[in-house]
């Protein structure tokens, strides 16, 4: 609220001759409310925070807090304080199903009671298949594009249900272009003369993970005919290592509500509003939960209530090859030295040792390691090899743990 007093304020100032300066109000801290619960044969999710008036600031978790569901049917399902906030249904006990209403409860330690609107859980139709083209996308106000694919998919006929939302999870493997190969172990007695020990658990494949954060939303007139050509997202092909090796997303589709419809559509329109003074007015984005005994305090956020149906897809990077894409290119160097890196050094100082090199580049500049290169006899040392530690070490920007989902295509 405080930024829209700016914003009109600035709006003012830059049209009129005396320009009014409002009297903006403190500050208040509001509940906001990240709630979906669907039919998955897993745990759902609520998690509460509290607004800050700095919007780069940690929103401070409210972990005090007793929160459960009801339903039509009269039941009582009491979620799980999981800590930081996060309070989880129990999968044993609780599943959402499709055609029932449910309500969210949340009473605070401060004694504040929030309660959502009835909300009806619709049925959604499966997914058909998902698929990828090559593509194009303008950035940087038209001036700049980037090349990539966009993927897409198709659902079955199914649910008379008109709206629908989309969310994805992606997951891909990845390699380091110069895993640590030797462990470095300085000989005391022979200073000159390291030992070199063979890593047994090299870090060169990994995986990352990362969840959609765009609001990807449709109305479909022709209820219950399926969706064509649903575009999910567009990824740039150069600006990420997700398709040098092998890619994965998981495409959550929701069958939501007319009102919930409207709140991401809301939602959209003020994240496209920008910081524009002469955009249009900021849209009122209204939540479907109140406080039961103030209904002017404002609370952000929605309660979500949808089933869920899920596909999973795997594309490699040969499915890409043939399409004239620009992949991407790490900024990873090796360095590869030997001990006339430091120079002839001071008058009278002992040589340089590879103990020497070693101290300096590992301890001093951040640098790892990688192995050693000898003579063609293997009896004489003549370089050392070193590169950053992200090139060498695949766990420092993944995990070298295989997801239990993921399926080796090659």
């Amino acid at each position: 609220m405080k930024k829209i007093l700016v914003f009109l304020f600035l709006l003012i100032a830059a049209s009129c001759i005396d320009p009014y300066k409002p009297n903006l109000k403190a500050y208040e801290s509001l509940l906001t409310v990240d709630a979906l619960i669907t039919d998955a044969n897993t745990s759902c999710s609520v998690k509460l925070t509290m607004t800050t008036e700095n919007l780069n600031d940690i929103h401070p978790p409210v972990s005090d807090a007793k929160v459960y569901l009801t339903d039509d049917e009269e039941n009582t399902s009491i979620l799980i304080n999981a800590g930081g906030g996060v309070y989880k249904t129990d999968s044993l006990e609780f599943r959402g199903r499709a055609g029932r209403t449910y309500v969210l409860h949340i009473e605070t330690s401060s004694g504040k009671e929030y309660e959502s609107v009835p909300c009806f859980m619709y049925p959604v139709p499966e997914i058909d298949k998902i698929y990828f083209t090559k593509d194009q996308q303008l950035v940087n106000n038209g001036t700049q594009s980037l090349d990539g694919i966009s993927i897409y998919l198709d659902t079955k006929e199914g649910t008379s249900n008109q709206f629908y939302r989309w969310s994805y999870e992606e997951t891909w493997k990845f390699k380091v272009p110069y895993p640590k190969k030797y462990d470095y172990r300085s000989n005391p007695l022979l200073p000159n003369s390291p030992d070199f020990i063979p890593v047994k658990d090299l870090k060169e494949f990994c995986w990352k993970n990362d969840r959609s954060d765009e609001v990807v939303i449709n109305s479909n007139h022709n209820a219950g005919k399926g969706i064509k050509g649903q575009k999910v997202t567009f990824i740039p092909t150069d600006l990420t290592d997700r398709f040098l090796i092998q890619y994965s997303i998981m495409v959550n589709q929701y069958s939501i509500s007319k009102e919930e419809f409207e709140f991401w559509t809301k939602l959209i329109q003020v994240n496209e509003t920008g910081d524009d003074i002469f955009a249009r007015l900021p849209y009122t984005v209204t939540s479907n939960i109140k406080n039961i005994n103030n209904h002017s305090e404002r609370v952000l956020g929605y309660f979500q209530v949808s089933a869920v149906s899920q596909k999973r897809e795997y594309i490699l990077h040969k499915d890409l090859d043939f399409m004239g894409l620009p992949f991407y290119s790490n900024s990873c160097k090796v360095l590869k030295l030997d001990l006339k890196f430091f120079g002839p050094g001071c008058l009278n100082c002992p040589p340089w040792t590879w103990d020497d090199l070693y101290s300096r580049l590992c301890i001093s500049n951040d640098y790892t390691f990688i192995e050693p290169v000898f003579t063609h006899v293997q009896d004489g040392l003549i370089y050392l090899l070193f590169t950053r530690p992200e090139c060498a070490n695949c766990e420092l920007t993944g995990t070298s743990k295989k997801p239990d989902y993921w399926v080796d295509m090659q």
